[in-house]
């Protein structure tokens, strides 16, 4: 996928345009936007799993 080149380019990149002080708060977000993703993920593989139960109850 990327090389160690790649990503230090694009974290120098990353730095020029957003500046040090940036980088804290864009990584909280990005964390805390990841957490949300896998409780959504969760939150539809239980919900998948009731309809399965349901649907063998029923027949």
């Amino acid at each position: 996928m990327f090389g160690s080149k790649e990503i230090i380019v694009i974290a120098v990149i990353i730095l020029v345009l957003f500046g040090s002080a940036a980088i804290p708060k864009f990584a909280k977000s990005l964390g805390l936007a990841k957490k949300e993703f896998e409780k959504g993920l969760k939150e539809a593989e239980e919900e998948g799993s009731e309809k399965d139960t349901d649907s063998k109850k029923s027949t």
